[in-house]
This record gives C-alpha cells, sequence and structure tokens, in this order.
C-alpha cells in the first residue's frame, strides 16, 4: 500500500493506496467523523481482485488539511471529490458512504458524468431526522476529548452496542490525536460540526437539492443499505429507486449505518459483485 496526496479545491488531501496501476480505479470516500483507515478491508480486496483503490482522507479528517476558513459545506467535499477524479488517469468509480456518499451523488450527476459509477452506502437523497440526530450526539458528546484510548473505545462502544468491543483497542488510534495536553481528541477538525451561515450542511435539510441531483445520475448505480439503519428508511431507499429508476439496491440485514464496518464479507459481495458486472470499457 503506497500513501499519496491529492490537491484538492484548496487543500491538499492525504489516500492510500493499492492494487495494479494499470487497474480499474474505485475511489472508497468515508463518512462523516471518520478517516480514509475505515475502508480497510475493502481496499485490500479491491487490490486482491485487481482493482486500483484508493481510500482518501476528506478535508478537516485524518491527515487531510483543514478547511482554512472553517467551512464545510457539502459542496466543498464535492469540489474536493471532482479535482481527485481529474487527476486520476480513468473514470473511477465512487464509493461513499454518509457524508462521502453525498459528495459522490453531487460529483456523479454533473453532466457529462465524469465517473463511471456510484455506489451509496448508506447514503440517499432523504435522511431520517432521529439518525442524523444520534450521530450529531456522539460526535458533539466529547469536546474535551479522552483521558485514554480504553475511555475512547468505551464511548464508541456505548455507541455501538451491536459490535463486541475488541479486546485490542489499539486501532481506535487510527481515529484519534493525541493534544499537547495528552488528551485524546477525533481526528477531525472540530468546526466540521458547526454550519455556518448560507452553508448547505450534512443534514436532513437538503432534500431538494440531493433530489435533483439524484434525477441527474446517468451512471450505474448502486445504494447499500444497512438493514437496520437509523438514517435511511426503507421508505427513503424507495424513494432514492424511483429518482433513480436504474439504480439497484442491497439491504444488508445484519447491518446499521456504517454497514462496512457491521458486515464488511456482506458489503465486500454486494459492491465486488456490482463493481464486477459493470462493462469492461466503462471506467
Amino acid at each position: 500500500m503506497e500513501q499519496v496526496r491529492f490537491v484538492g479545491a484548496g487543500v491538499t488531501l492525504a489516500a492510500d493506496v493499492a492494487g495494479p496501476a494499470d487497474g480499474r480505479p474505485l475511489l472508497f470516500l468515508h463518512g462523516g467523523g471518520q478517516t480514509r483507515q475505515s475502508w480497510g478491508r475493502a481496499l485490500h480486496q479491491a487490490a486482491r481482485r485487481g482493482y486500483r483503490a484508493y481510500s482518501l482522507d476528506l478535508r478537516g479528517h485524518g491527515d487531510s488539511d483543514w478547511s482554512p476558513d472553517g467551512t464545510y459545506d457539502i459542496d466543498c467535499f464535492a469540489d474536493d471529490t471532482r479535482a481527485v477524479v481529474r487527476a486520476l488517469a480513468r473514470p473511477p468509480v465512487l464509493v461513499g458512504a454518509s457524508l462521502g456518499g453525498l459528495a459522490s451523488l453531487i460529483v456523479a450527476s454533473t453532466p457529462p458524468p465524469p465517473v463511471a459509477g456510484l455506489v451509496l452506502v448508506d447514503i440517499a437523497v432523504r435522511m431520517e431526522p432521529e439518525g442524523t440526530r444520534e450521530i450529531g450526539s456522539f460526535m458533539t458528546a466529547a469536546p474535551d476529548g479522552f483521558a485514554s484510548i480504553d475511555e475512547a473505545a468505551d464511548a464508541v462502544s456505548a455507541y455501538l452496542p451491536h459490535r463486541p468491543r475488541p479486546k485490542d483497542v489499539s486501532g481506535l488510534m487510527r481515529n484519534l490525536r493525541q493534544r499537547a495536553d495528552g488528551r485524546w481528541v477525533w481526528h477531525w477538525d472540530p468546526a466540521f460540526i458547526t454550519a455556518k451561515p448560507g452553508q448547505k450542511g450534512l443534514g436532513s435539510g437538503n432534500a431538494d437539492y440531493l433530489a435533483a441531483a439524484a434525477r441527474r445520475l446517468a451512471v450505474p448505480t448502486l445504494l447499500v443499505r444497512g438493514g437496520r439503519s437509523r438514517v435511511v428508511s426503507k421508505e427513503g431507499a424507495a424513494e432514492f429507486l424511483e429518482l433513480v429508476p436504474h439504480a439497484r439496491l442491497v439491504d444488508v440485514a445484519e447491518a446499521d449505518h456504517m454497514v462496512a464496518g457491521d458486515a464488511n464479507d456482506r458489503f465486500n459481495e454486494a459492491v465486488f459483485g456490482f463493481l464486477d458486472g459493470l462493462p469492461a470499457q466503462v471506467g
């Protein structure tokens, strides 16, 4: 695996890349508050299957730059994604979860399509307010961070009670950074969760904007929904399919919002089944 940097829309962005240089490119974009590390197993699976796979840290997350003015409009994330797409040798398939899916949807709907396909992971045009509130509550619950990695792991375990708490919590360090005072805080810019006036935020208030983007989609599209998701309901998924009649839906019954982390094998089966079925000349 290599580590590379891309020039986004006024920021530089960190990415991991794996797989043969001449493979069909895939660009994985994580959800809000996560990092590129959340795609680790999918990235390795893609590389083993012959894809050229990139996992990007979104602006304000992980090792990518923070927005210089503290703005995190969804169009900023889309503009960064467009810049990365232009830097690749061939049009990629975008695989976006949550926030990364919103950016991917906006980019993929731009005519003429700059990408070869789109996979949305538990994100659609309309999000359930209860689910988005739960995410927001978790992200704002520890503004002063944690005294230890174990304390952070306890917070994650309380937020994701359906997942067994790992005995070895060292992997969580990839999503944290240690401040000068020794406390551990999440590896994203705190300004990310504070919407500015006029900014297109990340909640459910952008349904009309996103619906217009969905109607423009002309590339092969897959929606992977967590069967237990409180962010994308069955009705929300059905609405998306009405807007994008050519799209396919896979419900991963055992997964919540973070589908790849909750049921990675089933996630990979759905995504690579879709990707492997795309025409060879596409992307």
